[in-house]
């Protein structure tokens, strides 16, 4: 039987469906995992996504796009295929693709996050396994040295950064991609006990409205304008994307000390290379635990890796006994633009 999925130069297709599944070029049909700028991208002729998705890619791509959405679980007849969309944990509609066709089933993963003892994440459902003949699974961080300490001991360990700089009268910035980080890190540092008011930048506040839209609880948090009064505020908490760092829009703040969160920040090389006060190991990819219990658990005896550290992941499914190859993508990651879009 021929692959379900094949990569042509446009992106990953399935022929037997008719589409492709993020394109990196324009096609007629496209299935989208998630609304980051390097997975959905403009000019397509149409869309399909996870419906909770669908605000955010119109903040992407305009309101004339056109877009459809399917509820997780939801079956849709597409060619010759049945096509079904999963939690993947990653950010809000985030999506695994459930491809099933004469009895074989492909689940085409995207990006995603699995939730370990310790992580609290209300901004998006969590990733749920999807049993399966082959899995196309990211590699972000596919290497042993990637591993996640709890989200709830990061948050604290941000949460005691901030006040230290509010008892130095200082505000705090701390950069994250605006889709789906910066999300996280409101949920869990804009609490009741916090050290001080918490404020965003524009990026992230139109952001928070899709998020909101689609039903998730963010706290309410100001957004950051040229009349922000930063000298009336003690110990402000700003959350931005990284492209603000050094910029004459962070120096408006005044007084402040800057850090960045991304699972990037658990290499020493980068905390150097990036140039921030702090560096926050927090993410919202798997780890390389996260992605070995991810493969097990669907049960796949054949592994697709892309984009990431192939290499690695390849050679160590493979000494498992899997069937492991791997895909070129033109994807990006937390450490370049194709994440963020924005940067």
């Amino acid at each position: 039987m021929a692959d379900l999925i094949t990569r042509r130069p446009e992106g990953l297709y399935c022929e037997p469906g008719g589409f492709y599944i993020d394109p990196w070029l324009p096609v007629d049909r496209a299935v989208i995992t998630h609304a980051h700028a390097d997975h959905c991208r403009p000019g397509n002729g149409a869309y399909l996504a996870q419906r909770d998705a669908l605000g955010l890619m119109r903040a992407r791509l305009g309101d004339d796009a056109p877009l459809e959405g399917l509820a997780y679980g939801e079956v849709r007849r597409i060619g010759d295929v049945n096509l079904s969309l999963h939690p993947a944990g990653h950010v809000l509609g985030s999506a695994q693709v459930r491809i099933e066709h004469r009895g074989e089933v492909w689940v085409v993963a995207g990006d995603y996050f699995v939730t370990g003892a310790g992580d609290c994440n209300s901004t998006c459902a969590p990733f749920e396994p999807v049993r399966c003949d082959v899995f196309v699974t990211e590699s972000t961080f596919g290497l042993p040295i990637y591993r996640w300490a709890p989200q709830t001991e990061v948050l604290a360990e941000m949460r005691a950064w901030w006040a230290d700089c509010a008892a130095q009268g200082k505000h705090a910035l701390l950069m994250g991609y605006s889709l789906g980080k910066a999300q996280r890190l409101l949920a869990g540092l804009a609490t009741a006990d916090a050290p001080g008011p918490v404020l965003v930048h524009f990026a992230v506040a139109r952001l928070n409205e899709a998020y909101r839209a689609a039903g998730i609880a963010l706290p309410e948090a100001a957004t950051v304008t040229p009349e922000t009064p930063f000298k009336s505020l003690q110990g402000a908490l700003v959350i931005a994307p990284p492209a603000v760092q050094g910029s004459r829009w962070a120096k408006g703040m005044g007084a402040h000390s800057d850090a960045f969160a991304s699972g990037w920040m658990r290499l020493r090389g980068a905390r150097r290379r990036r140039g921030v006060d702090r560096g926050f190991v927090f993410s919202d990819h798997a780890d390389w635990p996260g992605l070995l219990s991810a493969i097990r658990d669907t049960g796949a005896g054949r592994v697709i890796v892309t984009h990431g550290d192939e290499g690695a992941l390849v050679r160590y499914l493979s000494e498992l006994g899997l069937r492991a190859e791997a895909f070129v993508t033109e994807y990006g990651d937390e450490t370049h633009g194709g994440a963020e879009g924005e940067t």
